[in-house]
């Protein structure tokens, strides 16, 4: 085992975990955790729900502003938990934590 712990180790050491054993060193890798678990659910108001199956039901044209200002035009054709499929000149998967905010096109002078 390495004596030492991931803060103590610099420089070149930090990158990588040599095994014992082996020739190669391992590159270390960062991990992601969520800080919650993927069953506990938040709890639902399903106005997000309502609102989207009426669109869809109307094939009413919308705008969808993303987070970085880039705009997507087209009717929704269906949703789910992360994400919409919107058709318009190409049919686009967007996931909802991209989206800054939609709007009925020609509401806002779009």
């Amino acid at each position: 085992m390495n004596p030492y712990s991931m803060e103590q180790l610099t420089g070149k050491e930090a990158g990588s975990l040599f095994l014992p054993g082996r020739r190669k060193s391992v590159q270390a890798h960062p991990v992601r955790l969520t800080t919650h678990s993927l069953s506990e659910e938040l709890p639902q108001s399903h106005a997000e729900a309502f609102y989207l199956q009426k669109q869809i039901q109307a094939q009413t044209p919308m705008v969808i502003v993303l987070s970085d200002g880039q705009k997507v035009e087209g009717c929704i054709e269906w949703y789910d938990r992360n994400a919409l499929k919107v058709r318009g000149k190409l049919r686009v998967l967007v996931y909802k934590s991209a989206i800054k905010y939609m709007y009925k096109h020609g509401e806002q002078g779009a």
